[in-house]
Order: structure tokens, then sequence, then C-alpha cells
């Protein structure tokens, strides 16, 4: 049996008495104000406040006296076009209530998705939101830490805790459910096209439910990881894959710019879909329609993920709070003639 007594929270007079400063610099550091704080200081408080698992209380959380009316966002990759339906979701809610979006490209690096999320705290936004390079939570606790409301969106991060805000699509179970139409119309390998730019790939829950279904339905499952490779080397890989393969192949393009180059592929090599190959892809925005009758689809409503991540920070920043929840949204079939 436990001892009965209550675990004490550490006091921001402990971090200041562990880190070796003033109450003052300490308070300072947590509203983002380092004009005139080293680097070693900052480094040595942040290090004091993960070790004392020290949670700011309701009065240090009032020493924020005002808005700024700033709100970050975090993309992996800004010239995706994913980017900037998300953003304009994101920005459909919060402009009418009065915050600037500051957009960050992290180029789905970890240390300048660390770097950003620094340079957000010292502009004092009022609430942040990543599409995370990272799969570790830890990587963005510091936002609680210094009670910035944050919402994380479409890329899955371990550990995450419930009360974090969160909103993605539902990439495994539709991956799975993708795997039922490959039985269904009579394919028996599924050869998938990915390429991992970050820790905290969207592609991870494709894989794993096309996996699943490739197990449940008696498929074969292959893939091709492009990262790090030339476009001769998937060329040839694919083309290799192809024809080696025997049955009926469905070729699933795991994100919207891989597609570019699977169709430059068919194209150079004369394979025809659904003749020679089926065709699927994620997120092709509306272009593909026009391709031979069009390519067979799994959509996801991205200005939608964006405007509830936004709706989700606001109510966080009005409330002023950082707890929120999870929403999990569908991802829609466009059946088209590719399959």
């Amino acid at each position: 049996m436990g001892s009965g007594k209550a675990v004490k929270r550490a006091t921001i007079s402990q971090v200041a008495k562990t880190a070796g400063v003033s109450q003052t610099t300490v308070s300072r550091y947590l509203n983002g104000k380092y004009s005139k704080m080293s680097d070693k200081t900052k480094a040595k408080i942040a290090q004091t406040i993960k070790e004392l698992n020290y949670v700011p209380t309701a009065s240090a959380r009032q020493l924020r006296q005002s808005n700024s009316y700033v709100v970050g966002l975090l993309v992996g990759d800004v010239s995706n076009t994913f980017s900037c339906l998300l953003a304009k979701g994101i920005d459909d809610v919060l402009k009418p209530a009065g915050y600037d979006i500051v957009m960050m490209n992290t180029n789905n690096m970890l240390d300048v998705e660390q770097r950003s999320l620094q340079r957000l705290f010292e502009l004092r936004a009022d609430g942040i939101i990543v599409q995370p390079d990272s799969i570790n939570y830890d990587s963005f606790a510091e936002c609680r830490r210094r009670d910035v409301p944050l919402v994380l969106v479409d890329r899955e991060v371990k550990d995450q805790p419930d009360d974090i805000g969160k909103v993605t699509s539902a990439n495994q179970d539709a991956c799975y459910q993708l795997g039922r139409v490959f039985k269904q119309r009579g394919y028996q390998n599924i050869l998938a096209v990915s390429a991992h730019f970050a820790q905290a790939s969207g592609q991870i829950p494709r894989i794993a439910g096309l996996k699943m279904a490739a197990e449940d339905f008696g498929l074969l499952y292959y893939d091709l990881e492009t990262q790090g490779h030339s476009s001769e080397w998937l060329h040839r890989e694919l083309l290799k894959a192809i024809r080696g393969l025997r049955g009926r192949t469905a070729v699933i393009s795991l994100m919207g710019p891989v597609l570019f180059s699977i169709l430059d592929i068919f194209h150079s090599a004369g394979i025809r879909f659904p003749e020679d190959v089926g065709l699927v892809s994620f997120d092709d925005w509306d272009w593909s329609k026009y391709v031979q009758g069009g390519i067979f689809l799994l959509k996801q409503d991205v200005e939608l993920m964006g405007r509830l991540a936004a709706k989700k920070l606001l109510h966080q920043i009005q409330g002023k709070t950082t707890q929120s929840d999870l929403t999990v949204l569908p991802v829609e079939f466009i059946d088209k003639p590719s399959l």
C-alpha cells in the first residue's frame, strides 16, 4: 500500500534554485522573453523544467498578460499541395477570429522542426499547429510546459497524451478496406510505392493497413521505398517488380507527388491501366480525372482537417487551456476506371 502522501508539484522557485538562476529569469523564459538571456541559460532552464516535470500554475499563466494574435503552423513540405490546402482551412477559421498565421517549412527535418518551435516561442505565438516530423511526442512537450496550446495534424506521433489536440485521417483502416477491394476485383498482388521523408510519415499507417489486408485476404504485398533513390532507380525497380509478380497487380502511390513519377514510367514503358496493372493513389488534388478516364483515389479532406485543427486551437486559446481531443476523418474512395 502507498504512504498516502500527495506528490508535490515542482514550483518555479525550485526550478530557479536547481538551474542556478533567479525566479525572474525563469519567468522570462516561460514567457519567451529571451532578448537578454544566453543560449546556455535557456538550455539549463529547459533541462531543469524537463527533469523536475514542472508545469506552470495558473499564476504562471497569468504572466502572459496579452495575446500576440499570432498562430504558428509547421508543415513538412511547403511545396506539397497538401500544405497549401491545410493552411487554407486553418486560415478560414483563424483570420475571422483576428489571428495571423506564421507558416514555417521544416523540410521534414527534426533539427529544423525544433528550431522552428523555438522561434515560435520567441514570437510568443498564442498557439501552434504542427504536421510533425518527429515520431516522438517529447519533441512537442515543451508547448504544454510553456502553456502554449498545441494541435498535431495528419501524421501519427507515439505516446501522445489523450488530451493533446489532434486531427488525422483514417489512413490505416482505409488501406485495409482498399485491400478488400483488390481482392474483390481479382488482384493477387499489392505493389506500394512510398516515399518516407519524415519519421512520423502518414505513409506508415497506410503501409500497416495494406500489410494487414494482404495477410487477411491472401494477397502478396510488395513495397518500393523511393526515398534516397534516383528516378532511374525507381523506373528500373518498378518495372522489374511488375514483370516479376505473377497474377494481377495493383500499384498504389502512397502520396500524391509519387503518382507523377509512376505515370511517367508507365507512359515510357507502354504500361496500360487497368489492362496491364491496376493503379490507385492518395490525394491527387483532382487533376488525375483527366488521365485515361480518371485514377482510383483515396482522398483526404485536407481543408476540413485544417479547419478542425484551427477550431481546436482557438477553443484552447479562448478557454486558456492546453487540453483538447482527437478527431479522425474518413478517407473517401473515388472509384475510377484505373482499377
